[in-house]
């Protein structure tokens, strides 16, 4: 996954506002578009949620825990596009989406013993975004995108109450119900007959702590818990 970012990445900076001489004149789809001053559309998407752990000094004296580490998921995202016209290179986008997510954290005792725990999430997304766009060639761009997300966890367990005695599968490893992330991210447009085609990848870093401490086994080795996301997203708009 790595080497197909830095791969892709560096065809859109090998690409940015430079005219490639030797390809030939096509006919420009969509002519007009950049003359609407909204756009709207939709996006399909794929993620791939985890965490950045931050285990707790001498975690591993409690419970005999040996490790613990997370564990990344895919899931998928639906959105819509409402796109606003600022500047020949400068759009700035608002894209609401439902996004289902799923991250587990794996425990591993002394023993050999391991325990996952998997964290389902249906987030409310709210990311505002600065998009620039490279000028444009033929029915072919590139841009870069970034800006911040406000997320709603609508599976957020936050206010149940865990039972001590309870066993470890019933234990919930609970999380706040409110996220704030900066997104970062690039991609193509691809200008077509009838509507416009942008393949994206955006990665998302979240700034506070989720990790609601309430005691428990899971909880205690655990310092802070700050979500990470990769979306590999195809958006189309009219």
């Amino acid at each position: 996954m790595n080497k197909l970012i830095y791969i892709l990445f560096a065809l859109s900076i090998l690409s940015w506002n430079k005219p490639i001489y030797a390809q030939k004149s096509k006919t420009e789809n969509l002519a007009k578009f950049d003359n609407k001053i909204i756009h709207f559309g939709f996006s399909l998407a794929i993620n791939s949620g985890d965490f950045d752990l931050k285990p707790a000094v001498n975690f591993q004296s409690l419970d005999s825990i040996h490790v613990v580490e997370t564990q990344s998921n895919p899931g998928f995202n639906l959105g819509i596009i409402c796109d606003l016209h600022l500047h020949k290179y400068f759009n700035l986008r608002f894209v609401p989406a439902l996004s289902f997510v799923q991250r587990n954290i794996n425990y591993t005792y002394s023993p050999g013993v391991a325990i996952n725990k998997g964290i389902e999430s249906t987030f409310i997304d709210f990311p505002l975004h600065l998009k620039y766009r490279s000028a444009r060639l033929n029915n072919f761009a590139t841009y870069i995108i970034g800006g911040g997300k406000y997320s709603m966890d609508l599976a957020s367990q936050a206010k149940v109450e865990n039972i001590p005695e309870a066993p470890p599968s019933d234990i919930i490893l609970k999380l706040k119900k409110n996220d704030y992330s900066v997104d970062l991210g690039f991609g193509f447009d691809f200008f077509l007959e009838y509507f416009k085609l942008s393949p994206e990848l955006r990665v998302s870093f979240g700034i506070p702590n989720v990790l609601i401490q309430d005691k428990t086994m899971f909880s205690n080795p655990i310092n802070a818990l700050n979500s990470r996301m990769l979306l590999i997203s195809l958006n189309f708009e009219g």
